[in-house]
């Protein structure tokens, strides 16, 4: 097959050179045959007239053609002789520039690619890729003189279709920038989009989509009737090298522009008369298309040689009035569709293409319906013939049953038990990848395709349907390239009249996608629950750890003539416990130690951290270390502990019941609370980081003197921070709960909690209530 491809390549390309050398062969001959006529000389004299001016001109021999041949003069016209001299005279060309100067290389590029077109349209697709990437041109258009003195255009790429419309036809009117190019003969090159505005009406759709636009006339004989309009998106004046490379394109494209000119409209012979005349009598919609292509040789579009007269466009053309029409011009839409494609792939092999079935809405007799069609694309010589097909009710039925076994992944099966005949949709050679010329399993064969495990079950099953006629409804496995599927024979038996099995029909599915789908499902529930499982036995490990690392008094604690309050809540949402704890313990000079402190995390790790910042702190504190020695210290022990990205925020008191006194430090906690005499602040923070943030921390420690009555609240932050909100927003909601009122006094400790948690769930919360009795409540 490598070895055809390369030969079939090499044949193409050789049949594209040929064709190319002929076209370069026809354009020689047309431009001898014009020196002939000029000098009278023999062909063998006219083409070296021709060489030598190429020579002279530093020009390729096919540019010297094509500048000849528009160089001809054109032929008389009827009202030549009443055109006064002095109108003659008021046209005067612009003298072209030296073709010599211009880059030879691009324009001898640009001559060859001219053999190739065949018309105007051809010739402006050609100009914008040949230009493109010289001279930043973005669409080109080609305007022809009428008679009457305005303009048509006859050629145009790179504008939508839309715009080339509304401006196919230009009445004879001032301000028309192509007029006055052809009119004076000299190119108007407009650079400048708000003064050339005032001037003359601009193309385009918006017009500032064109920065900048040039045309320039193309002189074919001793007249100009066709305007060159380059236009570009880029703004700012053409530079004078692009000005002589354009006036020298004008120049060249003179020569094809006037064969154009001097090509009789094409009338349909004999053979092309025939096609029409059968396509006239054919009951589909077809047509005949040949393919235009750009000088590359790409095909862009086709054009309609033929059509049938039931066949119509978008814009309600049938028939007749088609022909001579592009294909995309007469149905847009597709070259968005697969119908495209296929025309290029047809083109380009033999296979025919044939499309998926396709509904689309028309009205029949004033009604509209919704018909299905299918489109069909063959080979015809150089050509193709596209057919559109209607499908009828029952082979619409037809589709939707082919639908639903695709869809379904199932097909129906039949086998007549007295005749022996068998049948299978399509899809069920799919299903069991059996190739269809091996024909049929028989109904006894079946269970031979099942896994061994699975052959006894539906063998019992089919023994059933067959002598009993017994219903089955089986699952068995298959074993294919794939692997292992999952199948289903569904199937029931027909009775003659004595009850004897005489047909069997059903379906076979294939059900291996939903049966992965349903064990990937069984092993995901089964991942969660053990999941689950670990989660919930992490959890019991932890909350008992906690409570016996952590009890909670059932009482008030009395400590250096203080009352503490001691409130310990765990989240309300998640599987594990959180690192929220508290110490307050008497120490040996009768002081009071507190602390409370929040290890980030939760779970088994986070009681753990607790566990040794707990009991680290209050060893620390009891054997003499300060309060910030003891946080420096508790910083370093976290730093190296098993977890080194762990965190914690702490606070530490030490308050003396003789000048009542306390002293505390932090690490990134929360500051106190101080109630007193019906007012609540709190207090300044001293300077503190959080723990295990840094290897070289800084802790200072502050001091206040208590009086009977005060009220001291240490917290951690679960107890202020709600989602969606600031925390500043959490302590002034604690200050003001906090604060006593005149009827009631201070709110408990358990009212003060009803008030402060969020309903819908919160993170731990530890609260230390810390009240100076007055002499009144000692006494009681």
């Amino acid at each position: 097959m490598a070895a055809l491809t390369r030969i079939v390549a090499r044949q193409r390309a050789e049949m594209d050179r040929l064709q190319d050398l002929a076209a370069t062969s026809a354009v020689l001959e047309r431009a001898k045959g014009a020196v002939m006529a000029q000098l009278g000389c023999s062909p063998d004299i006219a083409q070296e007239e021709l060489e030598l001016r190429a020579k002279n001109a530093r020009r390729t021999l096919l540019e010297e053609c094509w500048i000849t041949l528009g160089a001809l003069a054109p032929p008389p016209r009827a009202d030549s002789e009443q055109t006064s001299a002095a109108a003659a005279s008021a046209w005067a060309p612009a003298p072209a520039p030296d073709l010599e100067e211009i880059d030879a290389a691009a324009l001898g590029r640009l001559g060859r690619a001219l053999v190739r077109v065949g018309t105007p349209h051809d010739l402006a697709r050609c100009l914008l890729e040949q230009l493109g990437p010289d001279v930043a041109a973005d669409a080109v258009m080609l305007y022809a003189r009428l008679p009457a003195g305005g303009l048509t255009l006859v050629g145009h790429a790179g504008l939508d279709e839309t715009l080339a419309a509304q401006w196919s036809q230009v009445p004879p009117l001032a301000g028309i920038a192509a007029l006055d190019a052809l009119e004076t003969g000299r190119p108007r090159w407009l650079e400048d989009l708000r003064e050339d505005g005032k001037r003359y009406l601009l193309i385009g759709d918006p017009p500032e989509r064109w920065g900048s636009r040039a045309w320039l006339p193309v002189v074919t004989g001793d007249t100009a009737d066709v305007a060159l309009g380059i236009l570009r998106r880029r703004e700012g004046a053409f530079p004078p090298r692009v000005r002589e490379r354009l006036q020298a394109v004008a120049r060249l494209c003179a020569g094809p522009l006037r064969t154009f000119g001097t090509r009789q409209s094409p009338t349909p012979d004999a053979a092309a008369d025939a096609v029409q005349t059968v396509f006239d009598r054919l009951p589909v919609a077809a047509v005949l298309l040949a393919p235009l292509r750009t000088p590359s040789g790409r095909v862009e579009d086709f054009r309609i040689d033929a059509a049938t007269g039931i066949t119509s466009d978008a814009m309600g053309r049938s028939g007749r009035e088609l022909v001579g029409l592009r294909f995309l011009e007469c149905w847009p839409e597709i070259s968005d569709e697969p119908l495209w494609q296929g025309c290029l792939d047809t083109l380009a092999g033999e296979e025919p293409y044939e499309g998926e079935p396709f509904a689309r809405q028309q009205t029949v007799a004033g009604v509209s319906e919704l018909a299905t069609y299918s489109a069909r694309a063959a080979r015809l010589g150089d050509g193709l013939v596209v057919s559109w097909g209607r499908h009828d009710p029952s082979d619409r039925q037809e589709q939707r049953l082919a639908d639903v076994q695709r869809l379904g992944n199932l097909g129906w099966a039949t086998w007549n038990l007295v005749t022996g005949e068998t049948n299978w949709s399509a899809q069920v050679f799919a299903i069991f990848e059996r190739d269809p010329a091996q024909g049929v399993v028989p109904l006894a064969r079946l269970p031979r395709l099942a896994l061994p495990e699975d052959v006894p079950v539906l063998a019992r099953a089919v023994g059933e349907l067959v002598r009993h006629g017994r219903p089955c409804d089986v699952p068995f496995r298959i074993v294919n390239e794939d692997g292992i599927r999952h199948l289903r024979v569904v199937a029931e038996a027909v009775p003659d009249m004595d009850g004897t099995p005489v047909e069997v029909h059903g379906f076979v599915q294939d059900l291996t996608a939903q049966r992965s789908a349903e064990l990937a499902l069984v092993a995901s529930e089964r991942a969660i629950l053990t999941q689950h499982g670990v989660l919930q036995a992490e959890r019991t490990v932890a909350a008992r750890l906690q409570d016996a690392l952590l009890p909670l008094p059932k009482q008030p604690v009395r400590l250096a003539g203080l009352r503490i309050d001691i409130a310990y809540l765990p989240a309300q949402s998640g599987l594990s416990v959180g690192g929220d704890w508290f110490s307050a313990i008497e120490l040996p000079d009768g002081d009071a130690l507190f602390v409370v402190g929040d290890v980030a995390g939760h779970g088994i790790g986070a009681v753990a951290a607790m566990a040794l910042l707990r009991f680290t702190a209050k060893g620390m504190v009891i054997t003499g270390s300060s309060l910030t020695g003891a946080l420096a210290r508790l910083n370093a022990l976290l730093l190296h502990s098993r977890d080194p990205h762990g965190s914690a925020t702490m606070v530490l008191a030490r308050y003396s019941p003789e000048r009542r006194r306390l002293k505390w430090a932090q690490a990134g906690h929360p500051p106190p609370l101080l109630v007193r005499a019906g007012a609540a602040r709190y207090l300044e923070r001293p300077f503190g980081m959080l723990l295990g943030a840094t290897d070289t921390p800084h802790y200072e420690e502050a001091e206040v003197r208590l009086e009977a009555g005060d009220r001291l609240l240490f917290y951690t932050d679960g107890l202020v921070e709600r989602p969606a909100e600031s925390i500043d927003r959490g302590l002034e909601r604690l200050a003001g709960a906090a604060a006593p009122r005149a009827a009631t006094g201070p709110a408990p400790l358990d009212r003060l909690l009803a008030t402060m948690l969020d309903p819908e769930g919160r993170d731990d919360v530890c609260v230390l209530d810390i009240q100076v009795p007055r002499p009144r409540d000692i006494e009681r």
